[in-house]
């Protein structure tokens, strides 16, 4: 199978679309997330009526699975930090890696086994 560039923003754009709607219905009162069957829970039909009588793009997430949820909601997410001393996962990923590299001037040589 060949992916191609407009195979992957196809995809981003799907998963955005499903994190703008899902969110929205997950932050109404009434709503949850149903991880055993990947799907909205809802508490009761009047409920769904309710909101999707405002929210006709809704409609179609009453049963609809989306497997990959977790993933989306943490992607799409914009739950991150943005302010001083921010910093992307690579970042932190290479400042670890620099702290585990140095020797501690204050820890002893290891001795010599004989």
């Amino acid at each position: 199978m060949d992916i191609t560039k407009e195979n992957i923003s196809s995809r981003c754009k799907t998963f955005d679309k499903h994190y703008e709607v899902i969110s929205k219905i997950l932050s109404q009162s009434g709503f949850g997330w149903d991880w055993e069957n990947n799907k909205l829970s809802i508490d009761s039909e009047d409920v769904w009526y309710r909101y999707v009588a405002n929210n006709k793009a809704a409609a179609c997430y009453k049963n609809k699975v989306v497997k990959n949820w977790n993933a989306i909601s943490t992607i799409y997410s914009t739950s991150h930090a943005n302010g001083d001393g921010a910093k992307t996962a690579a970042e932190s990923a290479q400042d670890s890696h620099e702290e585990c590299s140095e020797a501690s001037p204050d820890l002893p040589k290891k001795a010599a086994n004989w």
